[in-house]
């Protein structure tokens, strides 16, 4: 801000909000914060001095920070890393400015010459799905969302309107935070499963309470209106724990964990339990024990029939 107020001296707020891509109200605030702001030390001789009003703003000390700050080539590396490692996760950010971007610090790094991976991917920027530009767009613009969404919990392909929240990063999946009318909550929509996306021409107008940051973040709250599980998981499949939302109860003596997962329909969590064959035990309710035995005995007797196994 520093060089772009020394480069426009006397320009008015509204101008230069403009510039900036902010509104006056927060312009004026980080003028504020700004003024307060300067060199080691922080005496009043070091600090940023400014003066300002909503007619003219002016720096009448600069606290030596004349020009934009440079990265040094840690700092270039650091973000080229970073970038990288979001600019395939879908939604987080805009691919063609993310990939230019990259373009531009691998040209930094190297001493002002792009390698030709970078040129390719600065000519040639990647498509984004449709889905997940429309999903962007509507966010930006806070209007409310039709989605197509693949539940894998319900194994199911619903259709739903949604008011967006934000876009958020849960262990290494991108989702869109969003209040559901269907649902009557706040609900995390994975990207690569929202399967169609259509921005409704009214505004999104998700509750007060829906927009605080940590709403809903956890994937898989603990719901008494689901179903529970009560699962007893041999010693040797303990990974299961970390790749399921599974809650330990007890460590028996013989090594294995007793645990439970809420669940939203009895065929996917008898299909789930099937394919973990003696690893894991169904302890209850009674009709996913029976669901999970009906499912093996078919499977027992289609083996049978195809002369895979004796019968004795």
């Amino acid at each position: 801000m520093i060089p772009y107020f020394i480069a426009n001296p006397g320009i008015s707020a509204a101008e230069a909000a403009a510039d900036l891509g902010v509104t006056t109200k927060q312009l004026m605030s980080d003028l504020n914060q700004l003024w307060m702001c300067g060199l080691p030390g922080y005496g009043p001789g070091d600090l940023i001095d400014l003066s300002f009003s909503e007619e003219s703003i002016e720096v009448t000390f600069s606290a030596g920070i004349d020009r934009p700050l440079r990265l040094t080539s840690t700092e270039a590396t650091a973000l080229l890393v970073a970038l990288r490692s979001i600019v395939d996760m879908p939604g987080m950010v805009d691919p063609t400015a993310a990939h230019a971007a990259i373009a531009k610090l691998e040209s930094a790094i190297v001493g002002g010459k792009t390698s030709d991976d970078a040129e390719s991917r600065e000519q040639v920027p990647p498509a984004e799905a449709p889905a997940v530009a429309t999903v962007r767009s509507a966010l930006a613009r806070q209007h409310a969302l039709r989605l197509v969404y693949y539940s894998a919990s319900r194994d199911v392909v619903s259709e739903r309107v949604v008011d967006p929240i934000r876009i958020v990063l849960v262990d290494n999946n991108s989702y869109l935070q969003a209040w559901c009318r269907q649902a009557e909550g706040v609900r995390l929509f994975r990207f690569d499963r929202i399967e169609a996306a259509t921005e409704l021409d009214e505004p999104a107008r998700p509750p007060s309470h829906a927009t605080e940051e940590a709403a809903a973040l956890d994937l898989f709250q603990d719901d008494p209106a689901v179903p529970l599980a009560r699962l007893r998981i041999r010693g040797d499949y303990g990974w299961v724990l970390d790749q399921y939302p599974m809650h330990r109860m007890a460590v028996h003596p013989d090594g294995s964990i007793e645990a439970t997962m809420r669940f939203a329909t009895l065929d996917w969590m008898a299909r789930l339990l099937l394919g973990f064959g003696s690893g894991v035990t169904v302890l209850g309710p009674p009709e996913l024990i029976a669901a999970v035995r009906e499912r093996s005995n078919a499977a027992l007797a289609a083996y049978a029939a195809a002369g895979f196994l004796e019968t004795r």
